[in-house]
Formats: C-alpha cells, structure tokens, sequence
C-alpha cells in the first residue's frame, strides 16, 4: 500500500515536472530574448596620391607605418618638370632685363650720338641759309645762273633735316614710353608667374599626407608609372573610429542623437561607452516588409552612427561591436 503511494507521488511529481517544463518552453518561444544589436567599427580612410603624373622613385612607408600629417610618403621622379623650371627662370631673366632698360632709358653713347647729329644738322642748316643768300643776291645782279640759285635753294630745304634730327634726340633723351613700361614690367610679370607655377610643380615631387594616421595599404610601388589623382597609399584615421549599426525604425525608439550607449567590444573584451552623433536611413534596397500584408507595413533600416567619449587603446576598424538590450 505504501509503495503504491509512493509510486503515484512520484508519477504527479514527474507529470507536474513535463507541465512545467513545456510551459516554460512556451513562454520562451512566446517571449523571445531580445537579439543583440551588432555593429562594426569603421574609420576614415584618405587616398594619398600625387598631384603631377610621373615614375615613382621610392615609397618612403610601408603598411603599419604611422604618420603624421605632412610627412612624405612617396618622392616622384619628374626631369620634366625640373626642365620646365630651367627654362621658366631663363624666361625670368630675359623679361626682367627687358624691364629694367625700358626703365633706365637709352644709353648714353646713344644720347650723345644723337646730340652730335643735331649739332652737324645745325651747322648744315646755318650755312646752307647763307649759302643761298649769298647766290640770291649773285642771282638778282646777273652774275650766276637759274641752275646755280636752284641748287643753294635746294640746299637750303635739305637742311631743313634738322628738325629730324631734335627729334631724335628727344625721343632718345626721353626713353621707352609709358605703354610699353607697363608691357616690359606686365611680361616680367607673366615669367614670374611662371617660374611660381613650374617650381609649384616641381614640389609636388613629394607626395605628403594631409592627415594622421596609420598606413593601411601601399598601392602602388617603385618604379611604377603614377597618373595624376591616383592613391599611392591609404593612410587611416585609426585615432577617430566611430561604430555603425544597422536598425530597423521600430527598434529607434530608445536610441537618439547624443545618447550613450554601452558598447561591448569582444576583441578587447571590455565595454565601451560611446555617444550616438549621427542617425541616417539607408538607401532605398534596405527596407524591411511586414510579415502580415493586411495590416503590415515597410520599415526602413537607419545606419546609427556612435564615438568613443574618449581614445580607447587598441580599438581598431573592422572590430565587432555589440550592444546589449
């Protein structure tokens, strides 16, 4: 009798414990954990190219290398340019010599030259008038022929040559005029201009970073032909990652711009607290469609962006980010 007893305890126990067991299993499938929210850390990344096309000569880093920004990464071999920077510099001299005699005028061989042009004309002029006058009055006696009085008279005009004379001088003693000034010193100009931009390019041999950071990858190497605006090497900005989330609008309601959220970082196994700074829908692809057509409606995927309130040592881009809730 006894051991029937026992028997039926145990069988109500085992049976209540089946109960239990399936009800709890029903609440679970009914109430889900709620899943994770799983992100990646990402950084911005800067294509370091050059400016002017020409052979690469040497890459100065190599991947893993920290820099700073302004720091050279890779030097270009450009005889060209180097050329064009000669021949800009002689083009300089040329048209600042240029300059420099419309300034300073005439030379003085040349003013005293035409002085002495004007003094033979002078004289020429005095004496060819009393040349003629002589044969005029010769003339109006008789005593010399038409031909010979023609002849003093065309002398006479002749020497008229000497207002010609004065004004070469003038325009010697005077100089270049105010126009062609401004055109001798607008070329001078125009060469210094030139110098400015070919040694600009000549510079740009060098092909230096604008940011801080890390290099991530070399593309290109020694002795390769490098076209204007291609990268030479990525350098990123491992300092200022941020993390990016993928979450759908119905999951938003308890995330906003500049709140803090506690950020599981299983790589370093330490939690991060970051601050949410920039929340965007995702393109138009990432939509999510309700399971129930009748009553359901489309629910877009907005990418969260969050920071680290302050440098986290060793975080890196590409890390997986989990945020619990």
């Amino acid at each position: 009798m006894q051991k029937a007893k026992l028997e039926m305890t145990a069988g109500l126990a085992l049976a209540a414990a089946a109960v239990l067991f399936i009800a709890w299993g029903v609440w679970k499938a009914v109430t889900p954990e709620p899943v994770p929210l799983q992100g990646m850390m990402d950084a911005r990344t800067v294509s370091v190219a050059a400016k002017v096309p020409g052979r690469l000569g040497e890459v100065t880093v190599e991947e893993g290398t920290l820099v700073k920004a302004g720091d050279t990464v890779a030097r270009l071999l450009v005889p060209e340019i180097e050329a064009k920077v000669v021949q800009a510099k002689a083009a300089q001299t040329a048209a600042g010599a240029q300059a420099e005699m419309a300034e300073e005028g005439s030379r003085v061989q040349a003013v005293a030259a035409a002085k002495a042009d004007v003094i033979r004309a002078e004289a020429g002029a005095d004496l060819a008038k009393k040349t003629y006058e002589r044969v005029a009055a010769l003339f109006a006696d008789g005593l010399v022929s038409v031909q010979k009085r023609d002849e003093a008279l065309a002398q006479k005009n002749s020497a008229e040559l000497l207002a010609a004379a004065k004004a070469k001088l003038s325009a010697v003693t005077e100089g270049a005029r105010t126009q062609e000034k401004r055109a001798a010193a607008a070329m001078a100009d125009k060469a210094s201009g030139a110098v400015a931009e070919a040694s600009s390019l000549a510079g740009e041999s060098d092909i230096r970073t604008p940011v801080t950071g890390e290099v991530t990858r070399v593309v290109m190497h020694a002795g390769e032909v490098v076209p204007a605006g291609f990268p030479v090497v990525l350098v990123t900005d491992v300092e200022k990652a941020w993390a990016v989330f993928n979450i759908r609008e119905d999951e938003l309601k308890n995330i906003k711009k500049g709140a803090v959220i506690d950020v599981f970082v299983p790589a370093l196994e330490k939690t991060v607290p970051m601050t949410v700074y920039w929340i965007n829908p995702r393109g138009d692809y990432a939509v999510w469609r309700a399971t129930r057509q009748s009553t359901g409606y489309d629910i877009r995927t907005f990418e969260v962006r969050a920071r680290p309130a302050a440098p986290v040592a060793d975080l890196r881009p590409g890390m997986t980010v989990v945020v619990k809730r």
